[in-house]
């Protein structure tokens, strides 16, 4: 049941929300239930190939959190612009523009340090005792 839940959203947000997008970019991570084959297992084949083809499928880095590169980016953003209000949504609008194709440009990745084992030491409080 829990693979069909994500298969449900999807075809919510394909038919509900987005029924004219011609395609959705779709950002997730890496759980198994987030991957085409949980349409299949969901409905029909005509209509999980429908679905499928309805979504571009993004995958966030096994090994790092899309919310930390999230984060990451909107901080490097915000650092360029110090001390200084941007005057409306237009100009930000032009101004994010010029700042993402110049990270693109730069080929900019984070650079994941944070490892299994310091995870356990840093969340040790979170982890069971055996």
């Amino acid at each position: 049941m829990l693979r069909r839940l994500p298969a449900h959203l999807l075809k919510q947000v394909s038919d509900t929300w987005f029924p004219n997008a011609p395609k959705i970019a779709l950002v997730q991570d890496n759980l198994s239930t987030h991957k085409p084959a949980s349409l299949y297992e969901a409905f029909p084949a005509a209509e999980a190939r429908r679905l499928v083809e309805r979504f571009e499928w993004h995958y966030t880095p096994k090994h790092g959190s899309w919310l930390n590169m999230a984060e990451t980016e909107l901080s490097v953003l915000s650092g360029q612009c110090p001390e200084r209000r941007v005057p409306d949504k237009a100009m930000l609008t032009e101004e994010t523009a010029a700042w993402e194709a110049q990270r693109n440009k730069k080929h900019a990745k984070a650079d994941w340090q944070f490892t299994t084992a310091n995870a356990r030491v840093k969340l040790k409080r979170l982890y069971p005792s055996i």
